[in-house]
């Protein structure tokens, strides 16, 4: 699981039911922003190590997939 996840519910819920302060909201826009990163370095590694094999069980994985391995 992703460190940062609880801090960033906890902001959302305070958010819906009091409303941040502006370093609250800073803070919150940094958190995003590194889950993101770190979501999106997850599917490029997922998406790198991945090899397509049709049913005839040869391998069709994309060049441009081949080319980051």
């Amino acid at each position: 699981m992703i460190k940062i996840l609880p801090r960033i519910n906890e902001l959302a819920q305070k958010e819906r039911s009091c409303g941040l302060s502006y370093e609250e909201i800073r803070e919150q826009q940094v958190l995003r922003r590194e889950y993101l990163q770190e979501i999106r370095g997850q599917v490029e590694s997922t998406v790198t190590n991945m090899t397509v094999i049709d049913p005839l069980g040869a391998d069709v994985t994309p060049g441009k997939v081949k080319n980051l391995k």
